[in-house]
């Protein structure tokens, strides 16, 4: 079953974060403001050479997109490494809420086997419908993609974005092209870049 899809007239390039410690430990974590580790700064810096070689390749200057970052440390350190491999300002951004990861509620902070075994019938329930199921004072992926729609259809000019997995595969289903029963199930890797446009979407 399709989201409801949003008209986006710009080009959206978005930056999945770096990997922090509970990426690595393989923790939830929603919007918990967890840092980066080394390797996350290592793969934001990556990020930011692999935009600007493309932008060279496509014959497009960074001057022409406006940057925007989540508000959780994450993004905005992985956004500010980006641009300074970039050869920009690190620190020329704005930021947004909008952008903020999905969240988890209870679940903040646990591993998958912690959840199964601590709510086994809500870790059912999200393995069933992993769209539209809300952890315990948690946020869906279909009402994370609201949010998203909002803020997409919002933009003004070609954009960079930084932020999270969950936002990714929200804007897979919003303008993309992917199905919701896909989206939610998508591998995003982190510090990688992804090119919405015309309804599409392609890896850097």
């Amino acid at each position: 079953m399709p989201a409801a899809r949003v008209h986006c007239a710009h080009r959206l390039v978005f930056i999945r974060h770096g990997e922090t410690a509970w990426n690595a430990e393989g923790r939830l974590q929603g919007q918990e403001d967890v840092p980066l580790n080394p390797k996350g700064r290592d793969q934001a810096a990556g990020a930011g050479r692999a935009l600007a070689k493309w932008l060279a390749r496509e014959g497009d200057s960074p001057g022409r997109y406006a940057f925007v970052a989540s508000p959780l440390a994450r993004a905005r350190d992985t956004m500010e490494r980006a641009r300074a491999a970039m050869g920009l300002p690190a620190r020329d951004y704005d930021v947004d809420p909008a952008l903020m990861e999905l969240s988890f509620g209870d679940w903040q902070g646990l591993t998958w086997p912690e959840v199964e075994a601590r709510d086994p019938a809500g870790a059912a329930a999200r393995e069933a419908d992993k769209w539209r199921f809300t952890p315990p004072r948690g946020e869906s992926y279909a009402t994370l993609a609201e949010r998203i729609a909002r803020w997409t259809a919002a933009l003004e000019r070609d954009t960079v974005a930084v932020a999270h997995g969950g936002v990714a595969r929200a804007l897979f289903a919003l303008i993309g092209g992917v199905q919701t029963a896909r989206a939610p199930r998508m591998e995003i890797w982190q510090g990688r870049v992804i090119v919405f446009d015309a309804g599409a979407y392609r890896w850097l």
